[in-house]
């Protein structure tokens, strides 16, 4: 069985969300089901150049069918307890990673999925060690509602055990957006993460939020492979 990689790499630090700063591994998958124009790793899915950086990039190059068992010895070569499946999408994909889920697990390697709350996971794939990081899009990501926003999905995935809500946001008026979708569909933990590639606009984007998201009582995300490394790719 094969699946479609982007890129593993690693020993990194996970840069989002509640395991920011633990040291892990990244498998990015290909492909994608949604267009965010400020998207950061656009490479995984944007063919057309539609994205703020106007790149139309080459699935010939970025993409690569890789046998399963091949895609594990690579992730457990670099030696850590977390592995971090991104992409893209990575749930488009969820019956094909089973078996990685499996021999990871059985490896005593903790796995956490990055997810835009599309797609609901698999019964099969909600087991403990597994954690999904659900990244709902905002209407400043581009995409219509009807698109970025699917209520079964978000439905199954707040009811899932261990599970994170990361919204990127730029003003107090996208907070009162996820205010909404956490009265619609009963969402939590949340974490509110500044948009921006680089340092200048997280700072910015994050003074702007911090007290606000302090007073809802919600988490606060940073970007800590941006303010790290930048835009680099592989870090």
């Amino acid at each position: 069985m094969s699946i479609v990689v982007n890129e593993i790499f690693g020993p990194t630090v996970q840069g989002e969300g509640p395991s920011a700063g633990r040291q892990c591994a990244f498998l990015r998958l290909g492909g994608c089901n949604l267009s965010c124009h400020w998207c950061d790793t656009p490479y995984t899915w944007d063919w057309k150049g539609t994205s703020d950086e106007k790149t139309a990039f080459d699935p010939r190059k970025e993409l690569h069918n890789r046998d399963v068992d091949e895609v594990v010895d690579e992730l457990l070569a670099l030696g850590t307890d977390l592995v971090v499946i991104s992409g893209g999408e990575p749930l488009s994909q969820q019956r094909r990673l089973r078996p990685v889920l499996k021999r990871l697990l059985d490896a005593g390697v903790t796995v956490e999925f990055e997810t835009n709350g599309t797609v609901a996971p698999d019964d099969e794939i909600i087991t403990p060690g597994v954690r999904f990081n659900v990244s709902p899009k905002l209407a400043h990501a581009g995409d219509p509602a009807s698109k970025r926003i699917v209520p079964a999905a978000l439905s199954k995935l707040a009811q899932t055990p261990d599970v994170a809500f990361k919204f990127v946001c730029r003003t107090t008026d996208d907070l009162d957006e996820v205010a909404a979708l956490q009265a619609d569909f009963g969402i939590s933990p949340i974490w509110i993460m500044p948009e921006g590639k680089s340092v200048a606009h997280i700072s910015q984007h994050l003074s702007s939020l911090a007290d606000e998201v302090v007073r809802r009582g919600w988490n606060l995300s940073t970007r800590l492979h941006v303010l790290a490394w930048g835009d680099k790719r592989g870090i």
